[in-house]
């Protein structure tokens, strides 16, 4: 079928603003490990989705589906071990006091609930996020959303903080300097709202700030936002749906880089593999107190073939070693776009954590000037080579590289081999 025919009838039936990637958008149909295969039967490295984080189409993954899946699958109000199971190995993973599990099928779903806990908690209603995040698409995250467009005002509830850049800082600032500016930010947005009369509930953030491009933030920033936040009675929600399931490769959560423990943590996308599967971490005294006042379940999330799926998740990479994996691959790829930086000029920074990369496109290193334009160009150059990889940030300017855990060295050449010849197309 022609390509512009399957286009044409997406268009007409999904709407013409249900967005692709690229400039020429790929049909794919088949996923394998970190490989992606389109109608041709052309295979393209997959550098940039964190959903397969054990791989497209991991066997041990989708066998534990299959099996499950023809033995019982029910919603989550009646026993059954494989949740259990599940749930005492997830929460394992986390430090005290986080204990205990709620589950939903989506990252939109786990953010929503986690607003829910912490307005009951603290009575509040204030919400603080950063000043370009998205966190889920339900009505009450749009209206705090900064990073997309959205036909919701920003709430009256809400502020919106700038997060630190040490790429972007004056010169001369310290990390000390810059962490306690950007904090007196979080302290001015909570007297606004308790000027308003509104009380604080929640910070929300991404704890790698992603959607901000990764930036390199001061030591001791997120520490003091949320010594702030709980300061005034709210909550610390860290959303992992981007940074957790060991993308960092020093730990299994992003939170941990900080040395801090929110009071909810939201999990997502990475949590399946691919199988729709999200939730939650708090602790118990919160969830009992909650559900003393709210009977929360979901249908589908949580489900007996959700938990094997996630357990299955949790097999590989133990088994795996994918945290190691992700650590020594992703200092050799540290590595070679650094080598990168010192070739490109319009490279101004490389960061990143684990097998989870930024780089900034700059048209000029003394302003730092966006170079949105010429991102583009690369993201798509790389699709027409074989290599997919994707743009954030709010100049569009930084290249978002976030591989499955599986990644080789093998493939980090392939992937800064083809970047190479496409920086040098500019």
């Amino acid at each position: 079928m022609p390509e512009d025919t399957l286009l044409q009838r997406r268009h007409r039936v999904l709407g013409s603003a249900s967005p692709l990637f690229y400039d020429n958008p790929l049909h794919l149909v088949r996923g394998e490990g970190v490989w992606l295969f389109d109608v041709d039967g052309r295979r393209y490295l997959d550098v940039y989705n964190n959903v397969p984080c054990v791989g497209h189409c991991n066997p041990h993954v989708t066998e534990a589906m299959h099996r499950q899946a023809t033995t019982l699958n029910i919603h989550t109000r009646y026993l059954d071990e494989q949740v259990v199971r599940y749930a005492e190995r997830l929460t394992a993973t986390f430090g005290e006091p986080l204990d205990t599990a709620m589950f939903t099928c989506t990252g939109s779903e786990a953010n929503e609930l986690a607003l829910r806990l912490a307005r009951f908690a603290s009575g509040g209603t204030g919400i603080i996020v950063s000043d370009y995040n998205y966190h889920g698409n339900s009505a009450s995250l749009a209206e705090v959303t900064t990073a997309l467009p959205s036909p919701e005002p920003f709430a009256a509830h809400a502020r919106a903080v700038p997060i630190p850049c040490l790429y972007r800082a004056p010169a001369g600032t310290t990390e000390a300097q810059l962490a306690e500016q950007y904090a007196a930010n979080i302290a001015a947005a909570i007297a606004s709202m308790q000027a308003q009369g509104i009380r604080p509930a929640a910070l929300l953030i991404d704890t790698l700030f992603a959607n901000e491009g990764l930036p390199r933030v001061p030591a001791s920033f997120v520490n003091k936002a949320a010594a702030l936040i709980r300061a005034a009675g709210g909550l610390f929600i860290a959303d992992e749906v981007q940074s957790g399931f060991g993308r960092t490769g020093e730990h299994m959560w992003g939170h941990q880089a900080h040395g801090v423990v929110p009071d909810i943590v939201t999990l997502g996308k990475p949590m399946g593999n691919g199988y729709p599967l999200a939730g939650l971490i708090t602790h118990k005294a919160l969830v009992e107190s909650f559900g003393r006042n709210a009977m929360y379940f979901n249908t589908f999330g949580g489900s007996p073939v959700a938990a094997a799926v996630g357990m299955a998740v949790l097999d590989v990479i133990e088994e795996q070693q994918l945290l190691h994996n992700a650590q020594s691959v992703g200092a050799y790829v540290q590595q070679r776009l650094q080598e990168l930086a010192g070739k490109h000029s319009i490279i101004g920074d490389v960061r990143g954590k684990g097998l989870f990369f930024a780089m900034e496109l700059v048209r000029d290193h003394a302003s730092k000037e966006p170079a949105g334009l010429e991102a583009r160009k690369v993201v798509n150059d790389m699709r027409e080579n074989g290599v997919l990889i994707s743009k954030i940030g709010a100049g569009d300017n930084i290249l978002k590289l976030r591989p499955p855990l599986v990644f080789s060295r093998d493939h980090a050449d392939l992937f800064v081999d083809t970047l190479d010849h496409a920086l040098s197309a500019i």
